[in-house]
């Protein structure tokens, strides 16, 4: 058994990718924590999420619950790619593991669609950083499983 590729997904709406810039753009929560949309395929993103210190803990990492909130947001942007136009996308749960602090500098969050669903998706992701010993390799700092609802018919929850 191999995982999906991006290649494996048809978006059900052929502008998709304007959509989702378009959502993420209109995101506060994201804003608020300087991470940016930086690719868009069907079933897969891409975002940054650059150290700073109004995103730090106490130690001077990037807190998990940052990682976190960049992950989820990367599942549900994944999986809104391949969603109708009319749709919104919200979580209903999650798995985070954290593997190593996040120092960044830079810190490179990729959502990717593992099971696309009529009304319930799955999707995985990993944050990644630039190793601290080792110029050159990137290290994971951690890993998401999020279940995601599809919604329709509400204006409330739309893209």
């Amino acid at each position: 058994m191999t995982a999906a590729s991006s290649s494996d997904f048809q978006p059900a709406d052929a502008d998709f990718a304007a959509r989702v810039r378009g959502s993420f753009a209109q995101q506060a929560a994201m804003a608020l924590i300087g991470a940016e949309l930086v690719e868009v395929g069907p079933g897969r993103i891409v975002m940054t999420l650059a150290h700073s210190a109004r995103v730090t803990q106490q130690h001077g990492f990037i807190h998990a619950g940052i990682v976190s909130t960049a992950l989820d947001s990367a599942c549900g942007y994944a999986a809104a790619t391949l969603m109708p136009a009319d749709a919104g996308v919200l979580t209903i749960e999650f798995k985070v593991n954290l593997l190593a602090p996040a120092r960044g500098p830079l810190l490179r969050v990729e959502g990717r669609v593992t099971k696309a669903g009529r009304t319930i998706s799955v999707a995985d992701g990993q944050a990644w950083q630039p190793h601290p010993t080792r110029p050159g390799e990137d290290q994971l700092v951690a890993t998401i499983t999020a279940t995601l609802m599809t919604i329709t018919g509400r204006d409330d929850v739309r893209h």
